[in-house]
């Protein structure tokens, strides 16, 4: 993936999952894991061809995500 700088960065996908019915993956990069950061990306799927992942602008999107990918990880009854 490129990151801002132009250069590219690799991640690891840490998950991928359904929230309100759209697909999403969370992502880290090495420098990300030492500080416990993820990034959350909607995953876009048009048409036959591969999936492309669009980054989530949104605040109350990005941590509804972030939420149930915490739910996944550590359990929770309540789920987005």
């Amino acid at each position: 993936m490129t990151g801002e700088s132009g250069s590219a960065q690799v991640y690891r996908i840490l998950a991928e999952l359904s929230v309100n019915g759209k697909p999403y993956a969370v992502l880290q990069s090495d420098a990300m894991r030492k500080e416990g950061e993820i990034e959350v990306f909607r995953v876009l799927t048009e048409d036959a061809s591969e999936p492309k992942l669009e980054s989530v602008d949104d605040d109350e999107e990005w941590e509804d995500v972030a939420e149930a990918y915490d739910d996944l990880q550590f359990g929770s009854e309540d789920r987005p």
